[in-house]
């Protein structure tokens, strides 16, 4: 256990953290698809919703329309005030074709819809957070919201991902992609380049768990939250964050241990090819910053560093008495190399809904108006 301080405020759990937070004035925005229907972990995540009081809770719903009826029905036997947005409701692609901004679907997408509907509804604060987290509990909702209710704009949850592949197997690490990807490329940018003149690098070093989908934030840092389409959506809120709230406006708050569901490495949607979404927009966010990167040069620093972290870990594994396969962490590390390249060219952001060309409440009475269509 230890309290150690970072270069933004970071918050830690000494047990069982339950803090005073303003869950009446927020609203708590779930990207949710087809396959979580039903599923123990989103049932959790929702029955613990239902013993806070917040002002509303958002479904950013991705499902065929046949779907849509019966999953609606199954979140309305939650005791929630609930607005379900179908993301692919035909109102709201009318909507996204009128304003220029229809385009690739995916997360960032319904997290975008998503965060029109809360900020449509006023809230003080918005809470974001998956709904495939196995051992999410009330308290994370207050974790989140604590540094807010204390003055900062931003705050980001980090936790540990330690967990069993399948039942009576060994336990293992997870969060491969952050602790064998991002953590040590940002850290050879920063060994390559002045952090106080590119104070962003040290900004990205500060988060124990860059890569997790939870946070929480006042609602004019919300509305000023341009959205990635992409893997590289948690880097692109990193990168925003920095420019409008900095140091002192960021906290990050231990969430404890989480489960969720895990990628294969290759294949589509698999790790590697969400390696090139996450270092994509991480090289572009670098170099809109005034870092000069040379790729060959970093690509061999990412190698070297990324093998002392397989070092490191290993290490944690064999301290903790967890399975560690060296191997296939090597073989991972081979295929995050290739992502440290000149990004390729991406989607343009979804804007942030104070600069959009689309109001958010057209988009709630949308969403409303799909969803009374599905249910006739």
């Amino acid at each position: 256990m230890e309290y150690a301080q970072e270069r933004i405020t970071t918050l830690h759990d000494l047990g069982d953290a339950a803090p005073p937070a303003p869950t009446g004035e927020a609203t708590v925005v779930v990207p949710m698809t087809e396959r979580d229907h039903g599923a123990p972990a989103t049932e959790r995540v929702f029955a613990e919703l239902a013993a806070l009081d917040p002002v509303e809770v958002v479904v950013a719903l991705r499902a065929p329309r046949e779907r849509v009826g019966p999953i609606h029905d199954w979140l309305a036997e939650f005791s929630l005030p609930l607005s379900t947005c179908w993301c692919g409701g035909p109102r709201i692609a009318d909507r996204l074709t009128e304003a220029g901004l229809d385009g690739p679907g995916g997360k960032g997408r319904d997290l975008w819809l998503g965060l029109g509907v809360a900020i449509a509804a006023d809230p003080s604060y918005v809470v974001v957070h998956d709904v495939d987290a196995k051992a999410f509990h009330r308290r994370t909702v207050r974790r989140l919201l604590y540094p807010l209710f204390r003055g900062h704009a931003f705050s980001k949850g980090y936790y540990a991902r330690v967990e069993s592949p399948a039942p009576r197997e060994p336990r293992q690490l997870y969060g491969r992609l952050t602790r064998l990807f991002y953590e040590p490329l940002v850290e050879s940018l920063a060994a390559r380049h002045d952090t106080r003149e590119h104070p962003l690098l040290d900004y990205l070093a500060a988060f124990r768990y860059a890569l997790a989908g939870e946070f929480a934030a006042t609602r004019e840092f919300a509305a000023a939250l341009p959205l990635e389409r992409s893997w590289g959506l948690e880097v692109g809120v990193l990168d925003t964050a920095f420019d409008r709230v900095g140091f002192a406006g960021t906290a990050q708050v231990d969430l404890g241990v989480h489960k969720h569901g895990h990628r294969s490495v290759s294949g589509a949607g698999g790790l590697a090819s969400m390696s090139a979404d996450v270092g994509g927009r991480l090289l572009r966010g670098v170099i809109g910053h005034g870092v000069d990167v040379e790729y060959a040069a970093l690509r061999a620093d990412y190698r070297e560093t990324a093998a002392r972290y397989v070092d490191t870990y290993e290490a944690e594994a064999g301290f903790n008495g967890l399975s560690y396969d060296r191997d296939r962490e090597e073989e991972q590390v081979d295929h995050y190399a290739e992502a440290v390249a000149p990004p390729a060219d991406a989607p343009p952001r979804l804007p942030a809904w104070q600069a959009a060309p689309l109001d958010p409440g057209s988009v709630a009475e949308a969403a409303a108006m799909d969803l009374a269509e599905v249910k006739r």
